[in-house]
């Protein structure tokens, strides 16, 4: 069994001991409202005016529909916004039209008009400042293999947060005992939204410099990010702050690029997103072979949610994974349940 402990802390919001706020309005401000419709742009500039700080630093999403009421998504919850910015109800709120659904979309695919065709293939556009856009729609198929989004209905715009020491209490449980720390192959686990990805990219900027005063060496960090959430890149360049000794395959699937960024950049640590399938799990597993610590993240409640599954089952009951680390929203994002190893009657999640 593992030598790591259970972490004796309260479950507490990682992001309590971060740097504070994320100065969100200034992002928004700067970096996506440019790039709606002039009325969805008003709508959503008036709402940050009038909104509490402490309220507007909690905005998630936004969500736009063509023909159904704009939304934002709040920790809290959701919230429409009239024409003017003040919240209503949804039967009274703002529904963008066909023609402001289309402006938006012509101007969010101006920022990478170079990969349209691969921006549409996989549904979501990354915006400078690491902010990505799903898009929903009408598919056109040119094969039995390729889709393409050719009629874009909706979007789903993230905020981007790099809200940096949300680590600060997991990271020395998931590092080596001994005069030298190393970190351990760690495994996050928590459901949607519960700051599984902010977490990783912590760990990988802490990783990347080093604490001399843990006696962790700085490490080379390889992300492998198929989905571009952990990095945000934007035309090459990673949007997100995630160390000195950062090398990104962007886009490229686990399977393929765990195994490339090993051979290639020789890190000391692999860290990826969000194990989806028998794929990814093997990819772990192999890159685990290969003496290289990973730091991944899967979608389950806990630990013995994602044991049940049979894409992650033989993983998890094989040791790949030395700790865990549990996060939830019970008392906001990035609420910390458990850190620790595989245990039989341990309590995990929430």
């Amino acid at each position: 069994m593992s030598s790591v402990t259970r972490g004796s802390f309260e479950a507490t919001p990682a992001r309590a001991f971060g740097q504070g706020p994320c100065e969100t309005p200034a992002k928004i401000e700067s970096q996506v409202l440019p790039l709606l419709s002039s009325g969805i742009a008003r709508a959503v500039s008036a709402w940050l005016e009038r909104t509490a700080p402490s309220r507007r630093e909690t905005l998630e999403e936004i969500r736009i529909r063509k023909g159904l009421p704009l939304c934002l998504v709040l920790s809290s919850g959701d919230v429409f916004l009239s024409p003017a910015g003040t919240e209503v109800k949804p039967e009274a709120s703002f529904r963008p039209d066909g023609g402001e659904v289309q402006r938006t979309f012509a101007l969010l695919t101006d920022c990478s008009s170079y990969a349209m065709e691969v921006e549409l293939a996989t549904g979501y556009v990354t915006l400078p400042g690491g902010h990505r856009v799903g898009l929903v729609g009408r598919m056109a198929a040119f094969s039995s293999e390729k889709h393409v989004l050719r009629e874009v209905y909706g979007f789903n715009i993230r905020i981007a947060r790099h809200v940096k020491g949300v680590s600060e209490k997991v990271l020395p449980l998931i590092l080596t005992e001994g005069p030298e720390k190393k970190p351990r192959s760690t495994l996050i686990v928590s459901p949607p939204r519960a700051g599984k990805t902010t977490m990783l990219r912590d760990l990988s900027r802490v990783l990347s410099e080093g604490r001399s005063e843990m006696k962790l060496h700085p490490c080379h960090v390889g992300v492998v990010d198929e989905r571009s959430e952990i990095a945000a890149c934007y035309d090459g360049v990673p949007q997100h702050d995630l160390g000195p000794r950062v090398d990104v395959l962007d886009r490229c699937p686990k399977a393929m690029g765990m195994m490339m960024v090993i051979r290639s950049m020789s890190p000391d640590v692999v860290v990826t997103d969000e194990i989806g399938g028998d794929g990814d799990a093997r990819a772990c597993a192999e890159a685990c072979a290969a003496g290289v610590a990973i730091l991944a993240s899967a979608h389950a409640r806990d630990i013995e949610d994602l044991a049940r599954r049979p894409y992650s089952s033989w993983l998890v009951d094989k040791g790949y994974f030395e700790v865990f680390v549990v996060l939830s929203r019970r008392n906001g994002p990035g609420t910390v349940e458990y850190v620790g190893p595989r245990t039989e009657g341990d309590e995990r999640g929430g």
